[in-house]
């Protein structure tokens, strides 16, 4: 799927229309709003992505927002119907949308290697530069956002995860923590954020800083072409459940995946949460915290941060108790396997049974972008 806006089309429906938004409970998503328009206006406002829509855009709601406290879900949903009108994401080629979810893992980790502790999750290196089209190498495809300065000036692709898993940052002081798995780092790399359970009973937070610029090739995928997960089958905790078997095999696959993340330590305090905290969510893209069930990556190529979607997908059942799942969420984060402008991840909440939630979601879904009632009627 492309990242043109060409590609898809946004069609007008009413609220009414929304099957299950007469059901859902919006409140927790206040809060998550307030933190927005803080950023956008005394920080920075969030990028404007492919569709064309602005933070200036978004900025209307998010005012309203700021002193209104819903009485009841009613009101909730009342606030949303008054300010928005709801366009459904219909993709020109007929395909649906999909929705994968993501959590916070939570891995143990030491302030320093040992015969255990052995790998490392490394902080944005000095030498990684953000790549623009006025200083990306031609022969470097416009999908890469970072290169490597050299020391003479040229700049090129940056070393890719086999690389930097055989050593190439070694011995420059980047590293966070160590952790006793390489397979956990690989999944932190994934999720892109992690809570770090120290020895001494700390509790440390990183997140994404920025990556090396090869793209996200899922091994997935790479397992299910090759004949050793069937199709169906297909997990976090299948593809865990298949390296544990197979250790002798573990880098030949996760090397496939060139990419390779780095991570910032996340001092929570700074917006008010407490890093201990077990209801506060990791800080993502979007700079504000993420709410477990409310909160969702897009492809920021295509989408701003921010603006609300209501997520429709009958055949995920097992987040609401049995019940399809039909809820307005905010965009706040973004990934390298989130292509497209009907593709989504949901955040699930942090640990080992947001974990188990997250794993098993890979599901067709409806995807419904609500547009403050100003910016609507650009594309009536």
């Amino acid at each position: 799927m492309s990242d043109h806006a060409s590609d898809f089309v946004l069609q007008a429906i009413s609220f009414d229309r929304l099957e299950g938004w007469k059901d859902d409970d919006p409140s927790g998503l206040f809060e998550v709003m307030r933190r927005c328009r803080r950023q956008i206006t005394d920080v920075k406002p969030y990028r404007t992505g492919s569709l064309g829509l602005s933070s200036d855009d978004l900025l209307p709601l998010l005012l309203d927002a700021e002193n209104f406290t819903p009485s009841s879900p009613a009101s909730a949903r009342a606030f949303f119907e008054a300010r928005c009108r709801p366009f459904l994401i219909r993709r020109k080629d007929g395909g649906s949308g999909f929705v994968t979810a993501f959590y916070e893992p939570e891995i143990e980790v030491s302030e320093r290697p040992d015969d255990v502790f052995r790998f490392p999750f490394y902080s944005r290196p000095d030498d990684l530069i953000d790549l623009d089209d006025g200083n990306r190498p031609a022969e470097l495809d416009v999908s890469y956002v970072f290169g490597r300065l050299h020391g003479d000036g040229r700049v090129g692709p940056y070393p890719d995860r086999r690389e930097i898993d055989q050593g190439f940052l070694a011995g420059r002081g980047l590293e966070i923590a160590w952790a006793k798995s390489k397979v956990d780092v690989f999944f932190v790399h994934v999720q892109g954020a992690a809570r770090l359970r120290y020895r001494d009973g700390r509790i440390g937070r990183i997140t994404y800083a920025a990556k090396a610029g090869h793209p996200f090739s899922a091994i997935g995928k790479l397992l299910i072409e090759r004949g050793e997960i069937d199709r169906a089958e297909i997990s976090m905790q299948s593809i865990r459940g298949w390296l544990a078997r197979n250790p002798g095999r573990v880098d030949e696959v996760l090397w496939h995946n060139r990419s390779y993340i780095f991570f910032r330590e996340m001092p929570s305090e700074a917006l008010g949460l407490r890093t201990a905290d077990p209801e506060a969510g990791p800080i993502a893209a979007a700079k504000v915290p993420l709410l477990a069930g409310r909160s969702l990556a897009v492809d920021r190529m295509i989408h701003t941060f921010g603006f609300p979607f209501f997520i429709s997908a009958d055949s995920l059942i097992h987040l609401d108790q049995g019940r399809p799942f039909r809820r307005l969420m905010l965009a706040l984060d973004t990934g390298s396997a989130i292509v497209g402008p009907a593709r989504g991840d949901i955040f699930t909440g942090s640990g080992d049974a947001a974990g188990e939630s997250a794993g098993t979601v890979r599901n067709d879904a409806d995807f419904v972008i609500l547009l403050p009632n100003a910016a609507a009627g650009r594309f009536d």
